[in-house]
């Protein structure tokens, strides 16, 4: 596969309009509307993407990149030490989806596409990553893999970078082609080699090779060599980590695939691997010596969310703890010492660190939540001071609904909770109300800014996204509580936290929809289907509405696959009928009309769930509108198509459900 660059170029002119203090990104046209007096923002600030969506500090920490938008075009920006602009390219619509420094002189920028996979392959399309490598300042752009004849343009894993005699090298998992009978030059496989990169010549070299039979991962160490590797049997469930030079340190078995190399330990000499209880679901680290041994489980008192590595070796430096304000924390005294006093110079913010340089004196750190819309910092701690750069969302901070949390039980006493954003300006009585369930299900909500729920508040309804049994950050006992609990428990929980937002008078039960994505989608379609009498009208983005059609199709496509098939089986119910959970077998049953929304591109969630769905709804003779979002993936990345998602989602909810 070639990569595609169009839609990329350098802007000559932009730098002329950033800020003297920093970047103050997002400060397009928009902003007017936002601070306009009477009317809410328009909902092209909500929908469209962020005007700040990434940033790394260079290993100095005197060079910024990041990726924003100004005057609503996307740019990767270079600053120097003092935010100030060294140049920058403009982005357009590629899906971008991390960036990382390779030294002071260039940048890794990691995209992905939806590529048809053509024939050969059970699956119709996947979700595929690349890499460009940008220079700061000299030089083209170019991008791992491309144009090498003996291999795919794409990025299947990411095993690090190390920098050797003033060079850097990075290694990636590739798909070599295979040359069939007639001397063409094809992709056969997806399974990955691992290649060492070379950033300055652009020569890519195979220094190990796949395994047919089982999933392998490698573990590289500092000076560039193959420090362990971790090969998964996935039928079977066996694996086996063994050194570079094939030495077997460790084996075990893992029927529902949960085991994967993390990096180093606390030391060089230790490597992190976590591991899944298969009984209780519970994840636990290990650290294993290089030399053999017997692996020492750590941080087991904590429920950790992050892991924070160092970018040159994979050493493990800190943690973050998953709470309703997530805290991280760090081994050496020093960085958590630093890191407790930023958090101190935002007092009642989330505060997200982001990036920092090899010194620890300087950081990128994201503040949201109440009155805050996402703003980006540079955290200088020798001068004390602290730059803004930017907001993710360009809304005067008055007109951000404020964010908190509600306890509440469900009906079997199971202790939860959820987020509540209010309207902002209106009293917190008998407000209508959208349940905002999350994805995954093994997610959670956090009491920070969500440009969905507060799209929904700035235009006069309360919105709750209640963490219902199954989210993940509240331990191992409460995310398998929801194991077979789809339609059932789990989503009593989400009408259970109705319930108590109406006892405590905060909202109208009367005027509730419910509306969601992905997993949340599915509890969108649930609400008005299995359940009754509940919601005025419901959405669902990218929701499954057949269980058993999305289990055949994931058993065809991963080719019958036992680990997947164990773990969608405690997933969805053992033993139990999927047809008795599923939307579309009570399409007949919908009380209230329904809103289906899909991307063509999305390859998480199948396009016919919406389109089956909506069709059922047609011959039950149900109010139902489809759109379909073109080019449009699982998780809305491009401006276009997620803002044609948010006005539709807003007009349908106030046409059913009336702010006043």
């Amino acid at each position: 596969m070639t990569p595609d660059f169009g839609g990329w170029g350098m802007s000559r002119n932009s730098a002329r309009w950033l800020g003297r203090a920093g970047v103050m990104l997002a400060c397009s046209s928009l902003l007017a509307g936002a601070q306009a007096n009477s009317a809410p923002p328009p909902l092209k600030i909500y929908g469209s993407l962020p005007g700040f969506e990434m940033a790394a500090l260079s290993p100095s920490g005197n060079r910024i990149a990041l990726v924003g938008t100004l005057f609503e075009k996307r740019h990767l920006f270079f600053l120097d030490a003092d935010a100030k602009p060294i140049q920058d390219l403009l982005v357009g619509e590629h899906k971008l989806r991390r960036l990382n420094w390779a030294g002071e002189d260039q940048i890794l920028l990691w995209t992905t596409r939806t590529t048809k996979l053509g024939v050969g392959f059970l699956q119709d399309k996947a979700e595929l990553a690349q890499v460009a490598v940008v220079p700061v300042a000299k030089g083209d752009l170019w991008w791992v893999f491309a144009n090498k004849g003996t291999i795919a343009g794409n990025v299947q894993g990411d095993y690090g970078l190390v920098e050797r005699d003033g060079r850097w090298f990075a290694f990636f998992g590739g798909v070599t082609l295979e040359k069939n009978s007639y001397g063409q030059t094809i992709l056969t496989t997806t399974a990955q080699d691992l290649y060492k990169v070379d950033l300055q010549t652009q020569s890519a070299h195979r220094i190990a090779l796949r395994e047919e039979d089982f999933g392998r991962d490698w573990l590289i160490d500092g000076t560039g060599e193959i420090a362990a590797t971790l090969d998964f049997r996935s039928g079977g469930g066996l694996w086996e980590i063994k050194t570079g030079n094939g030495k077997e340190i460790l084996t075990g078995h893992n029927g529902l695939g949960g085991i994967g190399l993390v990096g180093f330990g606390r030391s060089p000499e230790t490597l992190l691997f976590i591991q899944e209880d298969e009984a209780s679901g519970d994840s636990s680290l290990f650290e294993l010596p290089l030399g053999g041994g017997t692996p020492t489980e750590i941080l087991a008192d904590q429920q950790v969310s992050r892991l924070f590595s160092d970018p040159r070796n994979r050493q493990l430096l800190g943690y973050e703890v998953d709470a309703d304000v997530p805290i991280a924390h760090f081994f050496d005294a020093r960085r958590e010492k630093v890191m407790a006093g930023t958090r101190k110079a935002f007092p009642g913010k989330l505060v997200s660190i982001i990036s920092w340089n090899d010194a620890f004196d300087r950081l990128i750190v994201e503040t949201e939540g109440t009155a805050d819309p996402g703003t980006w910092w540079l955290v200088d701690i020798k001068t004390g001071k602290a730059t803004d750069l930017g907001v993710s969302y360009p809304i005067d901070r008055a007109e951000v609904g404020a964010v908190s949390m509600i306890p509440y039980k469900a009906a079997d006493g199971l202790e939860m909770n959820g987020v509540l954003t209010l309207p902002p300006g209106r009293e917190a009585k008998n407000l209508p109300v959208i349940l905002l369930p999350h994805g995954g299900p093994t997610a959670r909500d956090y009491p920070g800014f969500d440009w969905w729920a507060q799209a929904f508040a700035s235009r006069g309804y309360a919105v709750f996204q209640p963490n219902f049994r199954g989210s993940s950050g509240f331990g191992p006992t409460f995310e398998r509580a929801g194991d077979g609990e789809w339609g059932r428990k789990m989503q009593t929980d989400i009408s259970d936290g109705l319930a108590e937002l109406a006892r405590q008078g905060i909202v109208d039960p009367k005027r509730a929809c419910i509306v969601g994505a992905s997993y949340g989608g599915y509890a969108a379609l649930a609400g008005v289907t299995v359940q009754q009498k509940l919601y005025r009208c419901a959405v669902s983005l990218a929701g499954i509405g057949d269980l058993p059609k999305m289990v055949a199709t994931e058993k065809f496509e991963s080719d019958n696959d036992r680990t997947l098939m164990r773990a969608l089986k405690r997933l969805t119910g053992s033993g139990r009928n999927l047809k008795d959970i599923s939307p579309i077998v009570f399409a007949d049953r919908a009380d209230a009309p329904i809103l289906l929304i899909h991307g063509k591109d999305d390859t998480v969630v199948d396009y016919d769930q919406s389109s089956d769905m909506a069709a059922a709804l047609r011959r039950a003779n149900k109010p139902v509108q489809f759109i379909t979002l073109e080019g449009e993936d699982h998780w809305l990345s491009k401006s276009e198509t997620r803002l044609q998602m948010l006005e539709a989602t807003v007009a349908f909810v106030q046409k059913n459900n009336p702010p006043d």
